[in-house]
C-alpha cells in the first residue's frame, strides 16, 4: 500500500487447546523461530516472542495489509501442522481458539519485550489465567469468565 504509514504495535496472547503443557524446552525455540518466519512472511516484523508450556506472548510491528484474525490463523494453523509433522507431542497439537490482543505505544515497547521475554519468572507466581485476565481487566475489555477459556476435557 503505497503512501500508507503505520506504528502499530501488538501483543498477542494464545493458548494451547484445554491448556494442557505441551510447549517442551526442547524444542520451544525452534517453534519461536517458525512462528517469527510466519508473521515476517506477511510483512511483519517481531519484536519479542516467549512463554511457557501452556501458552505463547508475540509483540510484532503490525502491518495493516491483512487482518490480525487472518496472521493468527495462519500461525496457528502452520505452527500446529509443524509440531505434529516433526512428532513433537504425544497425539495431536492444537491451539486453542481465540487470542487476546493488545496495542502499545511505542515507548511501552521495551518493558513489554522484557514482559514477554521473562514470562517464566512471571509464572513463578502467578498462572495463566491470572495473567489473562489481568490483561482484559488492565486494557478494559468486558469478557464473560465462562467464554476465556475451554474447560479440560
Amino acid at each position: 500500500m503505497p503512501n500508507t504509514y503505520t506504528q502499530i504495535h501488538i501483543h498477542v496472547v494464545f493458548a494451547v487447546k484445554n491448556r494442557i503443557s505441551l510447549i517442551d524446552k526442547s524444542w520451544k525455540n525452534r517453534l519461536y523461530q517458525y512462528i517469527i518466519s510466519i508473521i515476517q512472511n506477511n510483512g511483519h516484523k517481531v519484536l519479542a516472542i516467549g512463554g511457557v508450556s501452556d501458552h505463547i506472548h508475540i509483540l510484532f510491528g503490525y502491518r495493516p495489509t491483512e487482518s490480525l484474525s487472518q496472521l493468527l490463523q495462519e500461525v496457528k494453523r502452520d505452527s500446529s501442522a509443524w509440531i505434529n509433522a516433526n512428532q513433537l507431542v504425544r497425539g495431536k497439537f492444537s491451539w486453542q481458539e481465540g487470542f487476546g490482543a493488545f496495542s502499545y505505544s511505542k515507548s511501552q515497547i521495551p518493558t513489554v519485550c522484557n514482559y514477554i521475554e521473562t514470562q517464566e519468572g512471571h509464572h513463578k507466581k502467578k498462572t495463566f489465567t491470572e495473567e489473562y485476565i489481568d490483561f482484559l481487566d488492565k486494557f478494559g475489555i468486558e469478557y464473560d469468565k465462562k467464554y476465556i477459556f475451554q474447560p479440560v476435557e
